[in-house]
């Protein structure tokens, strides 16, 4: 994705990538150099910075782009992973769901979950279990379970299906803003003296007597190529794992499944109120969510097996149906197609087992050292982003590739952590930052006018992403600085001319640049809408 630069754009590209940029040419060495920029990557970034490990990120796309802006919205122990037995992954999620709500509250908050009872022995058997579930939480728990009757049960969720409703049990998990949680760990590892670099794409390994010292990269906004040299090279990117590992060695044989998710959005009216519900069990042996989420609702997930990774894949109509269905049997007014705002798909890195299903796969983290000393780390989820990261310094260290220095992460706050949080501001999510987006409302009034009347997102947060969160296009901005392509996917394309003519403003891109990013957006776009209109992608 070339650009034309104008003069301006020259000394004003995104001050704040240019000056990664220059950074990153003035150290000829590095400890640590991260490929991925998704969930793991900037968790790694984050904590070998903060140890002092000279560390460099750079994704060839934006930040987020793929596995981690598409998720559930959840920051969970995982109470399915409880259910198959896998107690040592829901200990460990449950401590760093606790760990992530202290560190990073403005993205991160208490979600009530309902599981609604049809059959006598639910209550008892799923209410036992949460209890187990609260228990392992302890100290880091954020509510306990109860059993509810009919009546209460309704009250919390007045549009469940009423007929045969027996009660339900009420427990509490974490919900969040996935892509806003991964722009403001990117600010994070900056502050911690990383450089992280987003449309910046690793090429060719760099090698000698066989073992890695660098890699090969190219900027993907102008051609630019540059060569970095690093003691330690990680790989962390996630469905494209694989790849990777077999550029540094042929010989190799893959270690992820891929499983795609998809999701549907709607609005709220069709589960008011702000608990979420959660059925157990789906025809695929899945649980399905519907979750509050931005004023929206967002129903999902599938769990469908993927033969190759792809940074934009494509739900699939089978997949909009089985969702459709089977929340349809759990809800009152059951929403239709014509009801989806947006509907979004996710690939999920499975690390391979024998599991016949990818809905049995591990959602264990797996990591390699290769002889050539490449690191790779894949799997897990993004609730244990933090110790996943952890763990593959902790190899390095152990293969002496760095220095043994102290992991910091675990009391270490996100970019804009508050310690009062407005969950009723619609843009709480900013955290300390949302007071100097206010100001620049306030300052210019036109700058406080929304993009689009669907969506609740101004065109000061538009200026603020180009100005402090490295966002480089309309899809940067829509889809994961805002998350306005996922709560409405019409709209989005709708406000995209809007956003376009911003950033152009802020970037000093021509007439031009506008209109192939308007173009490039509603190609993207286009999939998320409920009945995706086939485009030509030349």
């Amino acid at each position: 994705m070339m650009v034309q630069e104008s003069d301006k754009t020259k000394t004003f590209l995104s001050m704040l990538r240019a000056k990664m940029i220059s950074e990153m040419k003035a150290i000829s060495q590095w400890d640590i150099c991260i490929i991925g920029g998704g969930a793991t990557g900037l968790g790694i970034a984050i904590d070998a910075a903060s140890r002092g490990y000279k560390t460099i990120l750079v994704e060839q796309y934006d930040f987020a782009k793929g596995t981690s802006s598409r998720s559930t919205k959840l920051v969970h122990g995982g109470v399915r992973y409880l259910q198959q037995g896998n107690v040592k992954l829901v200990l460990e999620a449950l401590k760093e769901r606790g760990l992530l709500h202290k560190n990073a509250p403005h993205l991160v908050k208490d979600q009530s979950f309902l599981i609604p009872n049809y059959k006598w022995w639910e209550g008892p058997f799923y209410g036992l279990g949460l209890k187990i579930y609260d228990w392992m939480a302890g100290k880091l728990g954020l509510g306990p379970s109860v059993i509810l009757s009919r009546e209460e049960a309704l009250q919390h969720a007045p549009t469940l299906d009423q007929e045969g409703l027996r009660g339900g049990v009420l427990y509490h998990d974490g919900q969040f803003d996935d892509a806003r949680l991964a722009i403001n760990m990117a600010q994070t590892a900056v502050e911690q003296n990383a450089v992280v670099i987003n449309y910046m794409k690793a090429g060719q390994l760099i090698k000698k007597d066989g073992k890695i010292e660098g890699i090969r990269i190219t900027d993907q906004l102008n051609g630019d190529e540059y060569t970095l040299m690093a003691g330690t090279v990680i790989n962390a990117t996630g469905v494209f794992t694989d790849i990777l590992r077999k550029s540094d060695d042929a010989s190799k044989s893959a270690v992820l499944s891929l499983s795609q998710g998809t999701h549907l959005v709607v609005d709220k009216h069709f589960l008011p109120g702000d608990t979420a519900i959660l059925i157990p069990e789906t025809s695929d042996g899945r649980v399905l969510f519907a979750v509050p989420w931005h004023n929206k609702l967002i129903i999902g997930t599938t769990d469908i097996p993927v033969s190759s990774p792809s940074a934009e894949p494509i739900p699939k109509e089978e997949e909009i149906n089985f969702i459709l269905d089977n929340i349809g049997n759990y809800l009152e007014h059951e929403p239709k197609l014509s009801d989806v705002r947006s509907v979004f798909s996710g690939l999920r890195p499975l690390v391979k087992g024998d599991a016949e299903n990818t809905a049995a796969l591990s959602r264990d983290h797996y990591i390699e050292l290769s002889e050539s000393g490449l690191i790779s780390i894949t799997g897990g989820k993004w609730t244990t982003y933090r110790k996943m990261a952890e763990d593959a310094l902790k190899v390095a260290i152990e293969a002496k590739m760095i220095p043994d220095r102290p992991c910091k992460t675990e009391l270490l706050p996100i970019h804009g952590a508050l310690k009062k949080v407005d969950y009723s501001d619609a843009a709480y999510y900013y955290g300390t930052d949302l007071e100097k987006i206010r100001a620049i409302e306030n300052d210019q009034p036109l700058m406080a006018e929304k993009i689009h009347e669907n969506l609740p997102y101004t065109k000061a947060q538009i200026a603020w992403a180009a100005q402090e969160e490295m966002c480089m296009t309309v899809e940067d901005a829509l889809s994961r600085r805002t998350r306005a392509l996922l709560l409405d996917a019409q709209a989005a394309i709708e406000a995209a001319p809007l956003v376009a003519s911003i950033l152009a403003s802020e970037y000093g891109y021509s007439n031009a640049w506008i209109e192939d990013q308007i173009h490039q957006f509603n190609q993207t776009a286009s999939h998320y809408l409920p009945n995706p209109v086939p485009t030509n992608s030349n």
